[in-house]
């Protein structure tokens, strides 16, 4: 990175990350130099709550430099940050990924304060072709983007638009592209992974895609796929459960244990459709582990709506939980439903938090005595094949897979040696 290089700073989920990778390239190309970008989120109110924060801290830190907010929250509500004394520039999530934008934006030749357009007129998403990011081992590629449901607590098809697909060959040549350069593990994202290919010809589903990009790479030796809904999950994509590059580490969109407080949110899914999948998932991959996000303290939630969700954590046996306590986000059905206390959501959600924990030493202390692919992230951490970290005493080559020895567990990390 220059001197004068743009900072980025990002919040919210790895879709996010991806984009903020390709944001940065696509300034630095533009010659925008010094400026501060920060990607917002909006899944939350406190995740918007903490992206201003972050704008007022980055205006003290860089008193001069230009402030450009984008993202979801900049998508869904410009104005509430255009109003702030600290930013420049608000762009949308469209506008974001437009190299005429930051053109625009290094000339500054009439650049107006806000470029925000509707963000259900688009209608495709482009494959960003960035290098990589987070580790040298690990690769990101976008293959979706929006989300066409409308499940009454989430504000995110607002700032995203509707579901649109990435066509297969792009992905493939972009992975290709990827593994050429050194990377060993590739992780398909998107918003609504499972609504993959239904606006392309021939509407292929996710695990059409996943079966080819195996076939037609096979010098990849890893595969990941981020946040699923398992209703959604189709036949290809389960038989590609028994194929050993596909990790056996799926995150679960399941939101709720409860089938009432599920019907509320507007889910496609009920408690046993999560209970059932997650066993036939077993079935075809018994080494597998599941994360799962959960919110706590959804609105009319009873004690016993709640207990349905912690018994589904042990139902389904979940192991990497994503708890969410529910914060009403203006516009949405749910924030006009009875809301439950404050003091109430954040004991139930620190109640699943503790059950997660629960389920994550369980997991690794299953792990002691049993041999894994590690992937190392760096010369002394590495992450098996369902996703744990795991800790070598000597220092292995970073990037490379390494088998490995578990010998035992420390806290949240395994230990492990070279065999």
């Amino acid at each position: 990175m220059t001197k004068n290089a743009p900072i980025l700073s990002n919040h919210g989920c790895r879709l996010n990350a991806y984009e903020t990778k390709a944001m940065e390239e696509l300034a630095q190309r533009a010659g925008l130099e010094g400026a501060v970008i920060i990607n917002t989120c909006a899944v939350t109110s406190e995740a918007v709550r903490k992206a201003k924060q972050d704008i007022r801290k980055q205006r003290r830190t860089h008193p001069d430099a230009k402030i450009i907010v984008t993202g979801c929250a900049a998508q869904i509500d410009p104005d509430s940050f255009a109003q702030m004394g600290e930013v420049d520039h608000v762009i949308g999530n469209q506008e974001k990924m437009e190299p005429g934008t930051w053109a625009g934006l290094a000339g500054d030749f009439g650049t107006e304060p806000i470029q925000v357009d509707d963000i259900m007129s688009v209608t495709e998403t482009a494959g960003h072709l960035i290098d990589g990011f987070g580790t040298r081992s690990r690769a990101y590629v976008q293959v979706q983007n929006g989300c066409d449901h409308r499940c009454t607590f989430c504000i995110i098809p607002f700032g995203r638009g509707n579901s649109r697909s990435v066509p297969a060959g792009v992905v493939v040549d972009q992975i290709k592209r990827l593994v050429d350069r050194g990377f060993k593990e590739i992780v398909l994202t998107g918003v609504d992974m499972t609504s993959w290919g239904a606006d392309l010809p021939m509407q292929p589903q996710l695990g059409d895609l996943v079966q080819r990009i195996l076939k037609l790479i096979p010098d990849l030796p890893r595969l990941r796929i981020s946040s699923i809904d398992s209703i959604e999950v189709d036949p290809a994509l389960m038989d590609a459960l028994t194929e050993s590059r596909f990790m056996p580490h799926l995150h679960l969109s399941l939101q709720h244990g409860d089938d009432l407080i599920l019907k509320r949110m507007k889910r496609r899914h009920l408690r046993d459709d999560a209970i059932e999948f997650a066993h036939a998932a077993r079935r075809l991959r018994p080494d597998i582990t599941f994360g799962a996000d959960i919110i706590a303290g959804f609105p009319t939630e009873t004690d016993t709506h709640f207990e349905n969700s912690m018994r589904l954590v042990d139902d389904c046996d979940l192991t990497w939980l994503h708890v969410f306590p529910y914060s009403p986000r203006p516009g949405t059905p749910a924030a006009r439903m009875p809301q439950l206390s404050g003091p109430v959501i954040k004991e139930r959600a620190a109640a699943l938090r503790n059950k997660g924990a629960a389920a994550v030493h369980k997991h690794l202390e299953k792990q002691v005595g049993q041999s894994h692919q590690v992937l190392m992230e760096n010369q002394t951490m590495g992450r098996t094949e369902q996703f744990a970290e795991v800790i070598f005493g000597s220092p292995q080559s970073e990037g490379s897979i390494v088998p490995t020895l578990i010998t035992s567990q420390a806290g949240t990390q395994l230990l492990g040696t070279p065999v």
